[in-house]
């Protein structure tokens, strides 16, 4: 058995190579990826060499891949960083659909991608049901937005 596993142990860096790939879905910040282009590289070479020698190229390789192949990845990838929102945030600037009439100086609310949103107007005006309008703002569960 033991045999069997040290002639086969490509099979276990390409084991290691799968889980990292699928932590680094979780993860997005491309630091477990290195260690699996290390596991990929490892299983390639495992056949040749001895278990000291492939810890030592994995050890090698991911060092390397963190120190050099990371920074240009995040670069590319997070281009925009400080200026991309997300969550909540994120609905600022889309256009929807009001859903139930924005009365004057009153809530109403506005369909956007499947969600109805509790909606101002901007400038407290009555908005009818059906007008296309652009989110300006939100305050907790409550989006300002004007006409489109």
């Amino acid at each position: 058995m033991i045999d069997y596993f040290l002639s086969n142990l490509w099979q276990m860096w390409a084991l290691v190579c799968i889980l990292c790939l699928i932590m680094e879905l979780f993860s997005g910040d491309f630091f477990i990826m290195c260690f699996s282009i290390a596991a990929f590289a490892t299983a390639f070479i495992s056949p040749f060499t001895t278990l000291t020698v492939q810890l030592i190229i994995f050890a090698l390789i991911s060092v390397l891949c963190l120190l050099f192949v990371r920074p240009v990845a995040l670069k590319y990838l997070h281009k925009s960083k400080d200026e991309r929102m997300s969550n909540v945030d994120a609905i600022i600037g889309r256009t929807g659909r009001v859903s139930e009439t924005i009365v004057k100086d009153a809530h109403g609310r506005v369909a956007i991608d499947g969600d109805d949103w509790k909606a101002l107007s901007v400038d407290g005006e009555e908005i009818e049901k059906g007008t296309r309008v652009e989110v300006v703002s939100i305050d907790s569960i409550i989006i300002t937005v004007r006409r489109k």
